[in-house]
């Protein structure tokens, strides 16, 4: 799948890095599976970057429309995980 990560340019490199991240491991949610504990601290680290709620909501409705993935349905599955690895469905 070809598409760019919704990034603003006035972020460094290294908080670019960090939502890239982010955003893979959403991605490796839905294709591979990820462990909860890693994609917590990634959202975490994320949330470092992007505190405001409404540009986190932006930049995941755009993620969302570039890759089909969505961070949101993600993060709530890993909110409410029982167990220690999560697989989303297509």
């Amino acid at each position: 799948m070809e598409y760019s990560y919704p990034l603003n340019p006035d972020w460094t490199t290294e908080e670019m890095t960090i939502v890239v991240q982010f955003l893979e491991a959403i991605e490796r949610a839905y294709e591979k599976g990820i462990d909860t504990q890693e994609l917590k601290e990634k959202y975490r680290a994320f949330k470092q970057v992007v505190p405001a709620k409404g540009e986190e909501k932006r930049l995941g409705m755009d993620f969302e429309k570039a890759s089909g993935y969505s961070a949101y349905r993600v993060m709530q599955l890993v909110k409410n995980a029982t167990t220690s690895k999560i697989k989303m469905q297509p």
